[in-house]
């Protein structure tokens, strides 16, 4: 949301009244933005500030209002109402309080009753927003109006789930102007309205690509990933199966709210214990696989350039893979053909891991632990499955992982910091652990792209013009060879990258090297991790600061210093882009355009539908 969107003038009177206390109030503010600037709580569930939106829908904001000039005090929804001069407002008078509560009652008319089995539960807004008003019982659940709520399974990545629905519009809102994506739209009439995707297609097979973000904004347990801790479970008590884990740079800087430590904290020791405890019998990390991947993709970029083929795409994001197979399918040649790292290692694991190892590959399950909601996607798809065997087996989010501990009974604050100790896929430089914020796959690439070119190091390794947190940002480093100066650009979230994309297509963007990711913020914010009530991506920056200090404290900052991935090409690939290594790194894209088909009266009735739910 615009910071400034309600920095104005204040109003000149001090007249306003909230629960009989003088309140002053700015040009424009709503009742509910005075109410807790001033410290009056008042229950929503539809509104969510950090993305400006206020529909207006659930109508627990209830309060009544005396207006100036008015005999009887009215009932007006608090989050899209403006305070007015002489306004006398009530937010907690028995009327309120007892249509609060009808309200929520009747939200919960046609709610699946399944708390205790929900993914949400114990954090979940509605029932915190049901024990805020006090209600004490649910008079018009219907089992009927409950069975008749779509209830779409057939994505790898996400369940959409309408039972739990309470048509809130936050997803809506989040996919079409957070995003930009604009696969979910309002279906049905009143009460058979549900959020559903463009043309009826299923989650599956539609426009969606996966990125999650509207799980993060989702309030209840309508949206969310598809669980897959018992298959995890089933492979560490399987005596038959060798169990291999990976997580992400991002997990070690996101994972430790979920345990009540500090946002941002670094558990990766924790994690790795965690991870032994659990029973896992190869720990090793994705930041690794994510060195080898700038020694692929930092060569494939200077075979490039040497063609003057240009630009080269990023390709490490399966959610902006999915977004330009879907929605941009001309834009696919220009992707770098470089797997991301949670695959890169997947390969390696079922391949170099048990040739240097000594063990049976066709026992070895690898299991992936990530802050995506694609990498389930990406781990299905053909390209990366061979004779039916996929390079990973299982990806859990996040949060998924935080559920597989407790589901184990492990205490994850109690546990004693440990080491990766294998010594072939475990080492991995800075440049492979800012791999989790935007902007940080340009950057290490730069680093060794920058020392093949002229055989020695940049001497600037932090390039703070790369850093920050606009949508898009451009760069030019000076490789002082016969390449000269390189033209870089940075993306993150899709709606900014659909401006990029076009602009390349339309020949009017100047760019050699574009990095993309699909989530604002990049990975530390991505669909996978952990949702915070009432806030959106309200810990990236604290999270990414301390990417940015492992980088810094790191014995090898370049990805091409890190001396496992020096064994790994001495030993097994031969050379960056080898036939080998093409073999096993490398990829291809499908054509997969969504067109739509709707009629101008569907798009109008669209257009309409937000203010005609109820």
């Amino acid at each position: 949301m615009d910071e400034t969107a309600f920095v104005v003038e204040p109003a000149a009177s001090l007249g306003a009244r909230i629960n009989g206390r003088p309140v002053t109030f700015w040009s424009n503010e709503t009742i509910l933005q005075c109410a807790r600037r001033h410290g009056f709580y008042i229950p929503t569930l539809c509104e969510l500030d950090d993305i400006d939106h206020t529909p207006g829908t659930c109508r627990v904001c209830l309060v009544e209002a005396a207006m100036p000039g008015r005999d009887n005090a009215m009932i007006l929804t608090a989050c899209n109402t403006p305070m007015q001069e002489g306004m006398e407002v009530e937010t907690r008078s028995r009327k309120v309080r007892e249509m609060q509560r009808l309200q929520v009652e009747l939200l919960m008319a046609d709610h699946a009753h399944e708390c205790a089995t929900c993914i949400r539960h114990g954090n979940c807004e509605l029932q915190d927003v049901a024990q805020a008003v006090g209600l004490r019982q649910s008079r018009f659940a219907d089992p009927a109006l409950i069975a008749e709520r779509p209830v779409d399974t057939s994505s790898p990545a996400l369940i959409r789930d309408m039972t739990k629905c309470i048509r809130c519009q936050r997803c809506v809102a989040m996919c079409r102007h957070g995003q930009g994506v604009d696969a979910l739209v309002i279906s049905g009439t009143q009460h058979g309205t549900f959020v559903g995707l463009k043309d009826g297609a299923s989650q599956r097979v539609s426009s969606c690509v996966t990125c999650g973000q509207c799980v993060l904004v989702c309030p209840t347990g309508a949206l969310g990933e598809r669980d897959e801790t018992d298959k995890v479970i089933d492979y560490l008590y399987d005596p038959e199966i060798i169990t291999v884990v990976e997580f992400a740079p991002a997990i070690r800087v996101g994972f430790g709210e979920e345990f009540g430590l500090p946002p941002g904290t670094n558990v990766q020791g924790q994690i790795i214990a965690a991870c032994r405890r659990l029973g896992f019998d190869v720990v090793l990390d994705t930041n690794f696989a994510a060195d080898v991947v700038i020694m692929e993709e930092g060569t494939e970029l200077l075979s490039r350039l040497k063609r003057g083929v240009r630009p080269t795409f990023t390709s490490c994001c399966p959610g902006w893979i999915n977004f330009a197979e879907r929605h941009y399918p001309e834009i696919l040649p220009y992707l770098s053909t470089t797997k991301s790292p949670q695959q890169v290692l997947g390969a390696i694991a079922k391949s170099y891991l048990p040739e240097r190892m000594g063990l049976d590959g066709k026992r070895i399950r690898v299991v992936s632990i990530m802050p995506c909601t694609a990498k389930k996607d990406e781990i299905v798809r053909p390209q990366l499955v061979h004779d039916g065997v996929p390079e990973i087996d299982v990806v859990l989010t996040t949060r998924e992982f935080a559920r597989l501990l407790k589901r184990e009974g492990i205490d994850f604050r109690s546990l004693e910091p440990s080491e990766f100790d294998n010594p072939f896929m475990s080492a991995f430089s800075g440049a492979g652990a800012i791999f989790g914020t935007t902007g940080g796959v340009m950057e290490a690439a730069l680093r060794t792209i920058y020392y093949v070119v002229n055989g020695r190091e940049l001497e600037q390794v932090e390039l703070s013009q790369l850093r920050g947190f606009e949508g898009v940002r451009a760069a030019t480093v000076d490789l002082n060879s016969e390449i000269g100066a390189v033209k870089v650009a940075m993306a993150h979230g899709l709606k900014p990258t659909r401006q990029i994309v076009e602009a390349v297509l339309a020949g009017t963007a100047d760019f050699d090297f574009i990095e993309i990711m699909a989530c604002p913020g990049g990975c530390v914010d991505g669909g996978g991790t952990l949702r915070s009530k009432k806030h959106y991506l309200n810990h990236a920056q604290k999270r990414r600061e301390t990417l940015f200090a492992i980088d810094r404290n790191a014995k090898a900052r370049q990805s091409h210093n890190n001396p496992q991935v020096q064994a790994l090409y001495r030993d097994f690939l031969g050379s960056p882009n080898s036939e080998k290594a093409h073999k096993l790194l490398h990829t291809r894209y499908t054509d997969r355009r969504m067109e739509t088909t709707w009629t101008v009266s569907e798009i109008w009735r669209e257009l309409t539908m937000s203010t005609q739910i109820y």
